[in-house]
């Protein structure tokens, strides 16, 4: 004979049974301390709440008092975080993105794919592959909003709160899927504006050339070292981390840069035989639970044909010369080609 009856609601009971809402003291001060957690000024949450700061500051000073715990101290620009009001905040953030996720898959069960999809994208590949390419899939589902996000973490979808991410490294975790893409190649690149002035850089003349580094290169990691080699023997003329501000200083003509092989595409760029070949795989990774939202796995699906090795700049090897691709309208449109 059962011990218990599965039929007896005293035994089977969701939380949904329970009536106490168990946050219910300061649930909406959570939303304000979350507002001022992310803005560091309780005057810039006002502004995003849409209220008074004195409603900011009063709110949050009843929260602290419920929980008997400090979550902010002042400093000269603003507040800080304690120790417990970061642990706060992360876990509130957490709970944001989920219920964003929530609501924004109930809009979605419709006929037609609607809804918003956020996707973590490095400034360069969404540049110059995202940004052209959106037209068709805009055309083809009106109603699904992209939020492209720069990663605030190479190495973490979660951190970067998105649904989908393109990243470098697959990662492990059942609430994770990760799908491996084509690869990103980078080259030595040089404007002819450098090489009127300077001469063409040659693997015999390295120590007459300027370069352009980055600390994300500098990273002797053992991935970047062919090129690191080639940058030892010259002299950098500047840092740069930005990825997009990094290729303009090359586009100006001051030094020799490191970039993805697609600005072969720039009229003005020269790639350079210096023995750097440099090749990264790309990965898309998603919470798997979001690919059950329509929006978000069509766009997985889309990021997957954009970046995977049938686009002949992901492919297995570098492609230093222009052959005409479908992959290359929008590109070509960014160099006035």
């Amino acid at each position: 004979m059962e011990p218990f009856d599965p039929d007896q609601r005293t035994l089977v009971r969701s939380p949904l049974d329970n009536e106490t809402i168990l946050s219910g003291q300061f649930w909406g001060e959570l939303r304000v301390f979350l507002a001022v957690a992310k803005a560091k000024s309780f005057n810039r949450a006002a502004d995003v709440l849409n209220t008074s700061q004195p409603t900011v500051s009063r709110q949050v000073k009843r929260l602290q008092d419920l929980m008997g715990s400090q979550l902010f101290v002042p400093t000269q620009n603003g507040v800080k975080l304690t120790a417990k009001g970061q642990a706060l905040a992360q876990s509130l953030t957490l709970l944001d993105h989920s219920l964003f996720a929530l609501t924004n898959d109930l809009r979605a069960e419709t006929k037609e794919a609607e809804g918003v999809v956020r996707v973590c994208i490095t400034d360069g590949l969404n540049t110059f592959f995202i940004a052209p390419a959106l037209s068709a899939l805009s055309l083809e589902h009106p109603k699904i909003q992209l939020h492209l996000k720069s990663p605030t973490n190479l190495v973490s979808l979660r951190e970067n709160q998105t649904d989908l991410m393109i990243g470098f490294t697959p990662m492990d975790g059942a609430d994770i899927t990760s799908r491996k893409l084509g690869h990103l190649h980078f080259i030595p690149v040089v404007a002819k504006s450098y090489i009127q002035q300077h001469g063409i850089p040659t693997r015999s003349n390295l120590e007459r050339h300027l370069f352009i580094q980055s600390e994300f290169y500098a990273a002797r990691t053992g991935l970047w070292d062919s090129w690191n080699h080639a940058v030892d023997q010259g002299r950098v003329v500047h840092f740069c981390d930005n990825s997009m501000a990094y290729g303009m200083l090359g586009k100006a003509g001051l030094g020799i840069g490191l970039l993805g092989s697609y600005a072969v595409l720039e009229p003005d760029a020269v790639p350079l035989e210096l023995d750097v070949r440099i090749s990264v795989p790309l990965y898309a990774l998603a919470l798997s639970e979001r690919l059950n939202s329509r929006p978000v796995g069509l766009v997985f699906e889309w990021l997957c044909e954009l970046f995977g090795p049938g686009n002949p700049w992901f492919g297995p090897d570098p492609r230093l010369k222009h052959a005409p691709s479908r992959f290359d309208a929008g590109i070509k449109l960014l160099f006035n080609l």
